[in-house]
């Protein structure tokens, strides 16, 4: 699943500082941006491993346009990163459904120039339907 981060800019005397504006108050730090951005990733699973656990849902994501229009964020730097927490969700099951072609084949187009696959696709639409 695909996180929105901002980074506080860090310099030799501070850290950068990183927060997860649509989980609130996940955050964490990095000596350099690079570690920042790594310990954010965990930060992330570390913190939706407990909310899943304690029966919470995960709050639905907003714009990264929406994120970067909050004063609080002025002057951050901002990234998306990458964090496998789907397997919080319990064992993946095969289903068969049946979609008209072409609308499958849109599907395949969408998620590929998102660098999904077509069943994180469909879990992430059928997830913002249910929100």
């Amino acid at each position: 699943m695909k996180f929105v981060i901002a980074i506080e800019p860090g310099d030799s005397q501070y850290a950068f500082g990183v927060s997860v504006p649509d989980l609130p108050g996940c955050f964490s730090a990095g000596d350099t941006l690079d570690e920042a951005i790594d310990k954010a990733r965990e930060a992330i699973d570390a913190f939706c491993a407990a909310l899943i656990e304690d029966g919470g849902d995960l709050p639905a994501p907003r714009p990264l346009s929406e994120h970067q229009a909050d004063p609080d964020f002025a002057g951050w730097i901002w990234a998306v990163v990458e964090v496998p927490i789907e397997r919080y969700f319990g064992p993946a099951e095969k289903v068969n459904i049946t979609l008209p072609r072409l609308l499958l084949a849109k599907i395949d187009e969408y998620a590929r120039q998102h660098g999904e696959s077509r069943s994180g696709f469909l879990a992430e639409a059928a997830r913002a339907a249910m929100r």
